[in-house]
């Protein structure tokens, strides 16, 4: 296999080939009407003029110095690097049909191939047009994404406001952004609060709440409300320019599929160089003559150019990569969306990607006549003002439910057991179990038996205490998420296995695995065991995908066959991974699987009917059935292999309305 890459087009214009296309084909008209083709078809014969021969061999010589010369060009640069392919092919042929149309006029013969050297070269700047537009418009979504950005941005000036050009933009910057705008830039929000359609970025389509201290993304929309930007990066560091550079490396990158159609292309070549040789002498030893052996072996070159194949596989995985990045999926190298069909085994890290990475109240357990709001608003109101993670998550709990708290005085933390306030002359206590010993609570064997089972799932259980009377408790832990639940059932169906990895206890990983119905689990699993976790299930045949967001997800990222990060996780865990989440949504990881299967399926489909159509055609062009009076002529040989190209652009373009 060679490792240079060359790119065909490469200098080329899409204009250019359509300009070329419509003067070939506007001077193929007359020189068919004088052609031995226009008798064979249609039985008419143009009327003769002295010099008329002279007259088509230089509107021969227009098309093929101007229209054709760019495949000239083109087969020089294929040779130079030492990599003949469809280009070499279209040059030789082209040039022997010119040639030969030459020596034939000038030396008094009379007999050209000006009609096929006119028809095959408009047909073949036809076929790259179609082709250069069909991968132009799968690799539109760069365009798109650089769209998004507006020219200007609204500076804050000291009491002032000032328009500004992007580019003139400032880290450190304090933008407006008003109702409806676009964020110029990657910041911060410093005042102000409005919903943000991020979904042109994220894939999600509801309209993200934002307030004070959130992050804003370039290119989202802003909502109703008017905004004040701190800007933190610009240019090319903002996270929409990340984007770009993924999406234009995944389309740059080669699958295992795509190498194995530029070898076959190569091949292909090189077999058809032979057979037309072989072909070209053949029919000069039985006696056909110059002109039918010149025929014979332009027929050749022109059918088994490996175009169709050229194009098989290329189109398929831009169109892939663009569908991934519409729905919120980055792929970093096309290897790894390839991948992503044969995995039978995902390993998701649990916190932070199928639990909230944050606590949340998973239970309250009241007291006999004691009601659940009013332990939850003792308990949010004593931690209003504190800022341990089990408190937010009380304070957070009892604003959701638009609990109004109470007011509290004399507020102090009690290191090792909770805190502690007095609330309306009552002495209150929101803390573990030690408070319960020092107020000589005892509780009932079934009220104990609920906070045991709790307890068990690894829920950490706080009791409120009033007046020396145990109000109730109220039972947190790292929450599941319910798109998580959703992506393991999708997974099931999919008949992928799923497992998961945590640091948690065995208590903690047993509930969620149940919880969300996961097939196997791994618990007390330090950072450094993760890799080894991933080797484990590869030993056992399986091929793994592994879910990660932090930094000590790393390495088991980099182990698995495939590695998923979720985009709100850290750097080195998204530089670690294949493919990354940008939307931190579990449930897209089945869509992951759908697009690949679909990839894949779409490019085998291809090159079946590219391969499949050269096998056939090759043995047709060279005359193998000319006894029985089939004859494949240089230009319906072109149309055909434009057909074959046609019909491998179109099956390919049919993957953009597949749903995910």
């Amino acid at each position: 296999m060679r490792k240079v890459h060359h790119d065909k087009h490469a200098g080329h214009n899409t204009a250019s080939f359509l300009t070329k296309f419509w003067v070939a084909s506007v001077i193929t008209i007359p020189i068919f009407f004088y052609s031995e083709m226009a008798i064979m078809i249609f039985n008419i014969q143009a009327p003769q003029f002295f010099g008329s021969q002279y007259v088509f061999l230089l509107l021969g010589s227009l098309i093929f110095f101007y229209c054709g010369w760019i495949f000239l060009v083109s087969a020089y640069r294929e040779l130079r690097a030492k990599l003949p392919g469809m280009m070499t092919l279209i040059a030789i042929a082209i040039s022997a049909a010119y040639l030969y149309s030459l020596f034939s006029i000038i030396s008094g013969r009379n007999h050209d191939l000006l009609f096929e050297l006119s028809s095959l070269i408009a047909i073949m700047l036809l076929g790259h047009w179609i082709e250069m537009r069909s991968v132009q418009g799968a690799q539109g979504a760069l365009k798109e994404l650089a769209k998004l950005l507006p020219d200007h941005a609204e500076v804050i000036r000291g009491d002032r406001t000032e328009i500004i050009p992007l580019r003139e933009l400032k880290e450190g910057d304090i933008v407006l952004i008003k109702p409806g705008a676009q964020v110029p830039a990657d910041g911060k929000i410093i005042t102000g609060r409005s919903e943000l359609n991020e979904s042109v970025i994220t894939g999600e389509s509801r309209p993200i709440e934002k307030s004070v201290g959130a992050l804003v993304i370039a290119g989202s929309i802003n909502g109703d409300g008017s905004l004040k930007v701190m800007i933190e990066k610009i240019g090319e560091h903002t996270f929409l320019a990340g984007v770009m550079r993924l999406v234009a490396n995944a389309q740059a990158s080669k699958s295992r599929l795509q190498i194995l159609s530029d070898r076959a292309a190569f091949y292909l070549t090189i077999i058809a160089l032979v057979t037309g040789s072989i072909t070209f002498i053949t029919w000069l030893l039985v006696g056909a003559g110059i002109v039918i052996a010149t025929e014979r072996l332009v027929a050749v070159l022109v059918i088994a150019c490996p175009h169709a194949l050229g194009l098989a596989v290329p189109l398929v995985a831009a169109i892939s990569t663009t569908m991934a990045a519409r729905n919120g999926l980055l792929v970093k190298e096309r290897r790894a969306l390839e991948a992503a069909r044969t995995i039978d085994t995902i390993l998701f890290d649990k916190t932070g990607t199928l639990t909230q990475g944050a606590f949340g109240i998973a239970a309250i357990i009241p007291e006999s006549n004691i009601e659940e709001i009013q332990v939850l608003r003792t308990a949010a109101s004593v931690n209003n003002q504190s800022e341990h993670p089990l408190a937010k998550a009380m304070v957070k709990e009892a604003n959701k439910r638009n609990i109004t708290l109470l007011t509290v005085q004399e507020f102090s933390r009690v290191a090792g057991k909770g805190a502690k306030s007095i609330i309306e002359n009552n002495e209150v206590y929101v803390g573990n179990d030690e408070f319960l010993k020092e107020n000589n609570i005892t509780v009932s064997a079934d009220y104990q038996s609920k906070i045991d089972a709790s307890s068990k799932e690894g829920k950490t259980v706080i009791h409120v205490i009033a007046n020396k009377k145990l109000l109730g408790s109220i039972a947190l832990a790292d929450i599941i998420r319910e798109e998580s639940r959703t992506a393991v059932q999708t997974l099931k169906q999919l008949g992928i296995k799923t497992a998961m990895i945590t640091g948690d206890s065995e208590d903690v990983a047993a509930w969620v695995a149940k919880e969300l119905g996961l097939d196997e689990y791994f618990s007390k699993v330090m950072p450094d065991q993760k890799a080894e976790k991933v080797k484990l299930l590869q030993s056992q045949g399986r091929t793994v995908a592994m879910v990660g967001d932090g930094v000590n997800d790393a390495p088991a990222l980099t182990q698995a066959d495939l590695g998923i990060a979720i985009g709100a996780g850290t750097n080195v865990a998204i530089e670690s991974a294949g493919i990354i989440l940008v939307r931190n949504d579990p449930r897209d990881i089945p869509k992951v699987i759908k697009l690949s299967q679909l990839t894949y399926r779409k490019m085998i489909q291809n090159l079946f009917w590219a391969t499949s159509y050269n096998v056939v055609a090759i043995p047709l062009a060279a005359g193998v059935l000319a006894a029985q009076g089939i004859i494949l002529q240089p230009a319906i040989a072109a149309v055909f292999m434009s057909v074959s190209t046609v019909i491998v652009a179109f099956n390919a373009v049919v993957l953009k309305r597949k749903q995910l």
